[in-house]
C-alpha cells in the first residue's frame, strides 16, 4: 500500500493550496515558505504525471483533474481525522460541531436542541453560525446546515426542512394600520435583510402588486435583526414558516394576509462523505429530519 502513496507532505501542501486557492496562504497555514509549497506541489505533479494547477501571472487555479483529486484527498484526510479523534477519545463525550445559518439556529434549531440532548446525552453539540458557503469556512464542522440543494462535492447532503414566506407584523402595528389586502402594504415600512435581498419583490410579484411603493423601507445586514424589528413594531417583515411558528403561536407576530404563500429554497444538512459512518453524525442528521417532520 505505501508504494502507491504519493509524498504525504506534498499532499498536505496540495490540499491547503487548493482549498485556500493560494500558495502563499497555504504556506502561512502550514508554517513553511511559499517556495516550499511550490516545490512540494511540483513534486506531487511529477509523481502523479498530471498538472494539478494552472499558473498564470503569479496566480494559481485548479485544473479539472486537480478539482477531482482535491475531493478525494479531502475525503482521505477526513477519514484519518475521524479515526484519530475516535481513537483518542473512546470513553469521552462525543462532540459534534454544527455550523448553521444564524436565523435558522436562533429560531428553529436552538429551541429544539434540548430534545436532542435528552435523547443523546453522550453527544455534546458545539453550535457555530455563518452565512458563508461551506467551501469558504475557516473552521471545520461535522454537520452544516445551508439552503439547498447545492453543489457540494465531497459531501453527503439531504433536504430536511421546507420553507415558505408570508408578511408578518406586530399586533400593535396592525391595529394602528390594518392590512386587508396586499395593496395596503403601501402604508407600511417594509423590512429588508441583505441576506434575502429579493424576497419582497418576489412576494409582491406573486401577490399581483409588483410595482407597489411602500411608505418606507429599512434594511438590516442579517435577517434575524429584521425579524426583531418587526416584533418591535418597526414595520412588516416577510417571515419564514415554519421557522418562526413560535412567534406566531405566542402572538408576538401575526399574519394579516392568508396568502399568497411564497415557497423558497429549504434547508439541507451537509456532512463530509467520509463521516457518514459516524454514529453521532448519523444520529444528529436523522434527528433533524424527525424534528422537521414534527414541525
Amino acid at each position: 500500500m505505501s508504494a502507491a502513496l504519493p509524498p504525504l507532505n506534498a499532499l498536505r501542501a496540495f490540499e491547503a493550496a487548493a482549498r485556500l486557492e493560494s500558495f502563499s496562504a497555504a504556506a502561512a497555514e502550514l508554517f513553511v515558505t511559499h517556495g516550499a509549497i511550490s516545490k512540494q506541489i511540483k513534486q506531487l505533479e511529477a509523481w502523479l504525471g498530471v498538472q494539478l494547477f494552472e499558473r498564470s501571472g503569479g496566480r494559481v487555479k485548479l485544473t479539472d483533474v486537480g478539482w477531482r483529486y482535491l475531493v478525494q484527498v479531502q475525503d482521505g484526510f477526513d477519514l484519518i481525522a475521524n479515526a484519530t479523534h475516535q481513537l483518542m477519545q473512546p470513553n469521552r463525550q462525543r462532540r459534534l460541531t454544527i455550523n448553521s445559518t444564524p436565523t435558522l439556529a436562533m429560531y428553529w434549531l436552538l429551541p429544539r436542541l434540548t430534545q436532542f440532548q435528552q435523547r443523546f446525552p453522550d453527544i455534546e453539540l458545539k453550535l457555530m453560525t455563518s452565512d458563508r458557503d461551506i467551501s469558504r469556512l475557516d473552521t471545520p464542522f461535522d454537520v452544516a446546515i445551508r439552503r439547498g440543494p447545492g453543489d457540494w462535492p465531497g459531501y453527503a447532503t439531504k433536504p430536511f426542512l421546507e420553507e415558505r414566506e408570508l408578511p408578518l407584523i406586530s399586533p400593535a402595528l396592525l391595529e394602528r394600520s390594518p392590512i386587508q389586502e396586499a395593496a395596503d402594504l403601501s402604508r407600511h415600512t417594509l423590512l429588508y435583510a441583505d441576506t434575502r435581498p429579493t424576497a419582497w419583490q418576489r412576494w409582491l410579484t406573486l401577490a399581483g402588486v409588483p410595482e407597489l411603493k411602500p411608505a418606507a423601507t429599512q434594511h438590516f445586514d442579517h435577517f434575524y435583526l429584521a425579524l426583531q424589528a418587526a416584533m418591535d413594531g418597526l414595520g412588516v417583515v416577510l417571515g419564514p414558516l415554519p421557522m418562526i411558528q413560535a412567534e406566531l403561536d405566542s402572538g408576538r407576530l401575526v399574519a394579516p394576509l392568508a396568502g399568497p404563500v411564497a415557497p423558497v429554497r429549504g434547508y439541507c444538512w451537509i456532512t463530509p462523505r467520509s463521516a457518514m459512518n459516524d454514529a453521532a453524525i448519523t444520529a444528529f442528521c436523522q434527528w433533524l429530519e424527525e424534528a422537521s417532520d414534527a414541525t
